[in-house]
Order: C-alpha cells, then structure tokens, then sequence
C-alpha cells in the first residue's frame, strides 16, 4: 500500500498546476468575501479588519482576471476537440455542450475588452463588456445546468433496463455518476445566483446580493469544485 501523501507536497502540486492554483485562488477569494462581508457588519474593530478581507478578496479576484487572458487558447483547443460531439450518445446532451462551449468561448474575449477598458489600454466602454462576459457565464451555467439534468434523466432510465448480474456493478457507476452531476447542478446554481447578482439592476435579484451573500455562494461552489478536483485525481481522471 502506497505510504499517505504529505500535505504540504500535495498542497505544492496543486499549486503547481494552473487549474490547482485557480482553484486554491478562487477559493481564497470568496472566502475572504464571505468573512470580511460578515465582520464589516458588526463592531467599528471587526468592521476593520472586514474591510481589509474584502480588499484582499478584490485583489484575488483581479489576479484570477488577469489570469484568464490566457485561456482562449486552452478553450479553443477543448472546443476543437470536442467539436459537435459526435461520441456522445444523446443528441440533446451533445447540443447543450456545444452550445455551453460556444458560450464559454465567448466569454473570454469580452471579459478582456472589460479588462482593457478599465486598465486604459483601450478606449470603450467597460461596463457593457463586464454585462456581456457576465450573460455569457451565466449561460454558460444555465446550459450546464440543464445538460446534467438531462444525464440524470439518462441515468435513471439506464439503471431501469438494467437486471441480473449486471445490476449491482451498474449501480455503483450509476450512482457515482450521480453523485457527480449533482454537485455540478449545485456548484453552477451558486454560481448563477451571483452571475445574476452581477448583472444590470432590475433583472431578478440583480445587485441585491450583500458581499456576505456573493462570498457564501462563491465558497460553495469553489469548495464543490476542490472537491470534484480531488476525487477525479484521486480516481485517474484528467
């Protein structure tokens, strides 16, 4: 049996890798959100020190933005590679993952005009891009949403046709598959609160969230997805 990995080098390995040290950045961010929105609530002290937490989770979050100048490659690759999912079983699935990929590729781009609107590097209009890159996330999410409710549906029905010896060990898969379409579901619905958050005043809850609120559902779902990350290394998946 493999001796236990030390926490520091696991901590290192994660770091290490782009996604790994998104993560663990991401993570931080909301975090200090989620504190620093509840202490700036209560006493002028706590208030301090909430203040300061919520200057550092602004900063992360501007390092995480600065970060994914560099992803529209990566994601192009990944759209290519996928291209109109020919491999997948379901037509509806392959459609809402196209289109999901299509939405997070729009994505990038108009979050880099925001980003060089407010740098001065161009001059435009920053707010309209934030709005566009902030729609395209959030249905980049809705789509996401709907596509592992359609595999859970998929599931379900498989497990039916399932007797015999074969039941037992479909079970197993079935359900760790499950397992893992339902997080997703909750970690894009935390993320959708705040992407509606994010949006322009009057549409749902648009700008009502407090930072409390907006650090809470961000921690969720980043919690959901170190997690996710976790078991996948653990189990071989890439």
């Amino acid at each position: 049996m493999a001796a236990a990995a030390d926490p520091l080098s696991s901590l290192v390995s994660v770091l290490e890798s782009y996604r790994g040290r998104d993560r663990v950045i991401r993570t931080l961010c909301y975090g200090c959100q989620l504190a620093g929105g509840v202490l700036a609530r209560k006493s002028p002290t706590e208030s301090e020190m909430g203040r300061r937490l919520l200057a550092v989770s602004a900063q992360l979050s501007h390092c995480r933005t600065v970060l994914r100048l560099f992803d529209d490659l990566a994601m192009l690759a990944y759209s290519r590679h996928y291209g109109l999912g020919a491999k997948e079983e379901d037509t509806i699935v392959r459609w809402l993952s196209v289109l999901n990929n299509l939405a997070d590729q729009l994505y990038y781009p108009c979050e880099h005009v925001a980003w060089a609107a407010d740098a001065d590097v161009i001059r435009t209009n920053s707010h309209k891009w934030w709005t566009l890159s902030t729609a395209f996330w959030g249905l980049s999410l809705v789509l996401g949403i709907v596509r592992s409710l359609r595999i859970l549906f998929q599931l379900r029905r498989k497990l039916r046709n399932c007797t015999g010896e074969s039941l037992e060990q479909s079970q197993k898969e079935i359900d760790t598959q499950v397992k893992s379409e339902v997080l997703s579901i909750l970690s894009n619905m935390a993320d959708l609160s705040n992407a509606v958050h994010w949006l322009p005043p009057g549409f749902l809850w648009a700008g009502q969230f407090p930072p409390w609120l907006v650090g809470l559902m961000g921690t969720i779902s980043s919690l959901i997805g170190v997690y996710q990350t976790s078991v996948g290394a653990g189990s071989g998946a890439v």
